[in-house]
């Protein structure tokens, strides 16, 4: 080999002796800078777990390991101002079982009529935030579907549209125009800055579905959010992003357990399914409310049942 090769041979291997390096140093400085984040947003919760009233519901909370067990989760988006509580404007019910390769997503009406655990009062489902925070509703859920929830996560809507300006917005396809918030929505494929995606979200009195359409739109705008996630290749971005979430978000999923999903549980999910509880709509003393019966609810308790139901594992005796 001639010094011009030799020397040539020595160039190609420092520049990716380098580029090497700064692809370790960039995946070490997101991982410890996810580590923080999650650190950041992890609030644990005092509430106890739950039990079924069907003895046929045999799980227990906080089951997530590296056995494949079903978990579920309730995700809160919480319209959150200075000075106000807030209420849990969207809630969604993740059902996950990597035995069975889907995710089933349950959405909640914000408006159902149910027994508010710790008031013991009829009311909207989502006052049960503003009443008494993430353990009020965690359990006003459990009871009003008679099944455990295992985690939380709760997301501050106004810090979620800085993070899909962070991302440079989301493309959605409207199925009719309509204008609210100042703000007017053409049919067919828009592309939405922040500002545009939390306002486009939120309406939901001249949608012919009600909230079943605001809530259809909030999962189109999560759903592009995070494959939008996927593909962030800036250190800057990546980690404005990790800021804005740890500002916004709150969970009682450890990291440890974080990791555990995402290496155990993430590549099973082939699926979401995607289900709606059925009811009607009644004005009661003044004020609407979305009623649901007790046959929907054993319906959904039953479907919830079904799908975290185990594999029995066959004897190697």
């Amino acid at each position: 080999m001639s010094i011009i090769q030799k020397r040539v041979l020595i160039s190609v291997l420092s520049v990716l002796l380098v580029s090497g390096l700064a692809v370790v140093g960039f995946g070490w400085y997101l991982y410890n800078n996810l580590k923080g984040t999650a650190h950041k947003v992890y609030e644990p919760t005092s509430r106890t777990n739950y039990v079924s009233k069907d003895p046929g519901v045999t799980k227990t909370a906080k089951a997530v390991n590296s056995d494949n067990l079903p978990f579920t989760v309730l995700v809160m988006g919480v319209d959150q101002r200075p000075g106000d509580q807030g209420r849990s404007d969207t809630m969604m019910l993740l059902a996950a079982n990597p035995q069975k390769n889907d995710l089933l997503m349950v959405s909640i009406p914000r408006d159902t009529r149910t027994t508010i655990v710790g008031r013991d009062v009829e009311d909207k489902i989502n006052h049960a935030y503003a009443f008494g925070g993430v353990n009020m509703s965690v359990q006003t859920v459990e009871s009003f579907l008679d099944f455990p929830v295992d985690y939380y996560v709760k997301v501050n809507m106004e810090g979620f549209a800085k993070v899909v300006d962070l991302l440079g917005g989301v493309k959605v396809t409207n199925p009719f125009a309509f204008d609210y918030e100042g703000h007017k929505f053409d049919k067919g494929e828009l592309h939405l800055n922040g500002e545009l995606a939390l306002s486009y979200s939120r309406m939901r009195y001249d949608d012919p579905r009600g909230d079943f359409g605001r809530t259809a739109r909030q999962r189109d705008i999560i759903q592009q959010v995070m494959k939008n996630a996927l593909t962030v290749s800036s250190l800057t971005k990546a980690s404005d992003m990790l800021e804005e979430i740890g500002s916004n978000v709150k969970t009682d999923i450890s990291f440890d357990t974080m990791k555990d999903m995402l290496i155990n549980y993430r590549p099973k999910i082939e699926k979401i399914e995607q289900q709606e509880i059925s009811g009607q709509g009644r004005m009661i003393n003044g004020i609407w409310y979305y009623i649901v019966d007790q046959g929907e609810r054993d319906k959904i308790h039953e479907l919830l049942k079904k799908h975290q139901e185990q594999e029995v594992q066959p004897s190697l005796n």
